[in-house]
């Protein structure tokens, strides 16, 4: 019998992932400008989830910069929708990942920046501006953090990171964004499992397992924009993420990030059948073609190690 070998895809341009990370940065020096302010423009969608304009202004700065550097490349960003491009490369953005933690003062929202190209997700950035830390990662370059970051921050102080080697559940921390999208199931099932329960969500939640400080992540629900850029950050730091019922990607609706050695006992705890997706996240934004009509990564059927 011929045995195949799978080829990896190539490693991504190191200069694409320091420019995305230093683009994040200034989107977080942007939302600053608003963050515990008097007025931050305050509205709501329709989904009943709040905007603000520090979300407006971040995201409509990173488009203009995409726009002007890379005029081929396709955007997705939550605010705005999908712009079409021709590169076969996508930028996806979440400009404020913790709106509702923003609107109260609560310096753990983040912003998020992925760029995904014909093999899936090749660059992940989770930015952390209130608190002076941002994560990141390249396809074959591997997950770095830096902390009390300001504008030039030299690359010279990145350290990498990695998730943690914890093995046991009763020893580990699971964190998430809150449990009023658990079911009762899941709840009491998460009780029982012998994690330590805590509510350190959203992005921040990522930044947490990438960097060894908790060992699962949980988002119930999730848009594509919330987990866009956590494959290869995982990935590369050494963990893993799917969803709940544990297809690999971040196209499915809800996110499990994990130090991949309690991932199995995680899905298991949490396997309840009829979760459903993600209320209102339709295909049209999953496979909203980045070149020639056609969809970038999962979207296009194509393998996507960080997809």
């Amino acid at each position: 019998m011929a045995h195949t070998t799978t080829i990896p895809p190539p490693p991504i341009d190191a200069a694409l992932m320091r420019e995305a990370r230093d683009l994040a940065l200034e989107a977080g020096e942007i939302t600053q400008r608003w963050f515990r302010g008097a007025d931050i423009g305050l509205e709501w969608k329709s989904d009943g989830t709040p905007v603000t304009a520090a979300d407006k202004a971040a995201e409509r700065f990173l488009r203009e910069q995409i726009g002007r550097r890379h005029a081929a490349d396709a955007v997705l960003g939550e605010e705005e929708g999908d712009t079409a491009g021709t590169s076969g490369r996508r930028w996806i953005i979440d400009p404020i990942d913790g709106t509702k933690a923003f609107t109260r003062g609560v310096p753990l929202y983040t912003n998020l920046l992925a760029v995904e190209d014909e093999h899936g997700i090749a660059v992940g950035v989770i930015n952390v501006p209130a608190l002076g830390e941002i994560v990141y990662a390249g396809r074959g370059l591997g997950c770095f953090v830096i902390s009390g970051t300001s504008r030039g921050t030299s690359a010279a102080h990145e350290t990498p990171a990695r998730v943690s080697t914890v093995a046991d559940p009763e020893r580990a921390v699971l964190t998430t964004s809150g449990y009023d999208y658990w079911t009762e199931t899941m709840l009491m099932a998460a009780r029982r499992s012998g994690f330590t329960m805590r509510t350190w969500g959203d992005g921040y939640g990522y930044v947490l397992v990438a960097t060894g400080r908790v060992e699962v992540m949980v988002d119930p629900y999730a848009n594509p924009w919330d987990l866009a850029p956590m494959p290869v950050i995982l990935g590369e730091a050494g963990g893993t993420l799917s969803s709940l019922s544990g297809v690999s990607g971040w196209t499915h609706g809800s996110g499990v990030g994990s130090n991949g050695l309690v991932h199995a006992a995680t899905l298991a705890m949490l396997s309840v059948p009829g979760v459903p997706g993600v209320p209102g996240v339709g295909t049209a934004a999953l496979a909203a073609p980045a070149a020639g009509g056609g969809a970038v990564g999962p979207a296009g059927g194509g393998a996507a190690p960080y997809a």
